[in-house]
């Protein structure tokens, strides 16, 4: 567990709580009031999620935490294997938040889509199924499911956690559409006014399985969401854009925080086994990119019971480094 000031919540704690009930009222300016809606959430998995050892650096619990305060999203740079995405899944687990929203960035990734999408040819396939049966016409909201962004941004009184993956190899213009909807905290279904006008109306949500009752047919955040948006710094983002983020940098694991990490997730006596395998990952991190998530994997084969001798064995290890993840010659 990560040292942290009194006043954090999120301290990088392998123990669920609720600390979230301690989160202070955010500032003036960042105060939504959207109304908090009738929805189903499927609970987190139980057992050991991606969260539930992470080894945060201090740095990055207290800038999590001035995100959560001025409810603000949270930019974590940093290269690939750094435990960036990890970051979410952490804060999602300690605080009791609930099953992680996930976003995957491509370059064909659009606004729209992270916000709803509404299938007409479904519902006139539909329509057109049940004419003469006296169903009527379906309802629009039965075809209408919200995306990661749109489900994050629903009214309740805890925040959900939106992870905005790799938003790095997004199209240009992405970070600057996002601008509106991260300041504003609410968006129209413009599909839904005419039924809105009759009360609340059911629509799917990205969860799954998730639905949500929507009003007025507007989606409107009550508690901002926890927005964590990573980056592998393929490219610069406009400053409007980085002036809405709290930003954090992850640094690669130091030699004690990686025998940490290899004991956390593995155990004392696979660290104690394989101190020739770390320390050929340090070696060869100086001139490849190498992940933890490469080290574990070495470590678990290095340590699963093969006999094998010392040159074979960190031949296969190299292999392993070489072969499992971005790791190319700098």
């Amino acid at each position: 567990m990560s040292e942290a000031a009194e006043w954090h919540i999120y301290r990088g704690a392998t123990t669920p709580h609720d600390g979230i009930e301690r989160l202070k009222p955010p500032p003036p300016w960042r105060r939504f009031d959207g109304p908090v809606v009738k929805q189903f959430v499927p609970e987190a998995p139980d057992g050991d999620g991606p969260g539930s050892r992470y080894l945060p650096e201090p740095d990055a619990v207290e800038l999590t935490n001035i995100a959560l305060l001025l409810r603000r999203p949270l930019l974590v740079t940093g290269k690939p294997g750094t435990g960036k995405s990890t970051l979410a899944h952490s804060i999602a687990h300690e605080l009791n938040l609930g099953p992680v929203l996930y976003w995957p960035i491509t370059t064909r990734s659009r606004l729209q889509d992270a916000l709803y999408q509404y299938d007409p040819i479904a519902r006139l396939q539909r329509a057109n199924l049940t004419r003469g049966e006296g169903d009527g016409v379906p309802s629009v909201g039965e075809f209408i499911r919200l995306g990661p962004l749109g489900t994050a941004l629903l009214g309740r009184e805890r925040p959900r956690v939106l992870l905005v993956d790799e938003l790095d190899k997004s199209d240009i213009d992405l970070p600057n559409d996002l601008l509106n909807v991260l300041e504003t905290g609410w968006f129209e279904i413009s599909e839904l006014t005419r039924e809105a006008e009759t009360g609340e109306v059911r629509v799917q949500t990205a969860d799954p399985g998730g639905w949500a009752m929507i009003r007025n047919a507007q989606v409107k955040c009550s508690a901002f969401p926890m927005i964590v948006i990573t980056s592998n710094g393929e490219r610069e983002f406009p400053p409007p854009f980085l002036r809405r983020c709290v930003r954090v940098h992850i640094q690669q694991p130091s030699a004690e925080k990686l025998s940490r990490i290899v004991s956390g997730q593995l155990s004392e006596s696979a660290l104690d086994k394989a101190d020739d395998v770390v320390d050929e990952f340090l070696t060869l991190r100086e001139r490849m990119d190498l992940s933890t998530d490469q080290l574990l994997n070495a470590v678990y084969f290095a340590t699963s019971g093969l006999e094998l001798d010392g040159p074979r064995r960190l031949s296969t290890v190299r292999r392993i480094f070489r072969d499992l993840g971005p790791g190319a010659e700098a």
